[in-house]
């Protein structure tokens, strides 16, 4: 399949190098106006570029269209004289089905994909979902090549939002930056406070996942009543921690929303 990436930013490098680990025999082919770009996928990842839009969509039987929600319009009006009959999966976070649809229908077919930046490690969580008219053969090559770099979860587009704004490794590397300050503020060095605070978020969340217990009996075997971790785990929700997760949420949940009326 040739797979064209409209966008040479970072979600497009991250996939790009989860795609090269399992050595994808997809021919990959990268436009950007960006000519710097270009030219460090290409030496990154040996794939093909191509800075003319209308000659990159030549042939290809996949769109990606990986830019910033406000830059979704302008690339598809650049694309119009180039129609032809091709798949197109929008990555653009918070612009829906309809919206694109409306900037540029028919001859293309559309899905929209959150793939996530750790998907260069092989262990990216991608949420799709597609147009009711959309064929069963499109389906299963969107869901092929997003589960090709991780786990897929097929989700109804009145959901996306949600799911964009909860999923963000960005959550976890934050929480792992905040902790890790707090240790060295309690005496540990840098690295000794990262690996701590690593074993904390992530060996204890595998735990979770890769194994048969409840979050709520794990949690209950890690803090005993009067003891360390529990007196932990009660100041920061004295001090507001379920709250300011709640809120950023909120926040995120905000910004999607406008991206949906631009």
């Amino acid at each position: 399949m040739n797979v064209l990436f409209l966008g040479g930013g970072r979600i497009t490098s991250a996939m790009l190098a989860g795609l090269r680990r399992t050595k994808t025999r997809h021919r990959l082919q990268v436009h950007d106006r960006n000519p710097g770009k270009l030219r460090d996928l290409k030496r990154r990842y040996a794939v093909a570029v191509e800075p003319d839009l209308n000659r990159a969509v030549l042939g290809a039987d996949l769109l990606l269209v990986a830019v910033r929600p406000e830059s979704v319009a302008e690339l598809l009006r650049a694309l119009a004289p180039a129609n032809r009959p091709v798949l197109a999966v929008s990555l653009a976070a918070g612009v829906p089905l309809r919206l694109l649809k409306k900037m540029l229908g028919a001859p293309l077919r559309w899905a929209r994909a959150m793939p996530s930046p750790v998907c260069r490690s092989g262990r990216g969580l991608t949420a799709i979902t597609f147009a009711r008219s959309l064929p069963n053969a499109d389906r299963k090559r969107v869901r092929n090549f997003f589960a090709s770099f991780g786990q897929v979860v097929e989700i109804p587009e009145s959901k996306f939002d949600a799911f964009t704004v909860t999923y963000s490794c960005s959550h976890g590397y934050h929480a792992l930056s905040a902790l890790a300050e707090a240790g060295q503020q309690a005496g540990l060095d840098r690295n000794t406070a990262l690996l701590a605070s690593a074993h904390a978020l992530s060996d204890g969340i595998v735990t979770w996942r890769e194994g048969k217990h409840s979050l709520d009996a794990l949690l209950e075997e890690a803090t005993t009543p009067g003891g360390i971790a529990a007196s932990a785990a009660g100041g920061m929700d004295a001090a507001g921690y379920r709250r300011a997760v709640r809120k950023g949420v909120a926040a995120g949940m905000k910004r999607t929303r406008a991206n949906a009326r631009q």
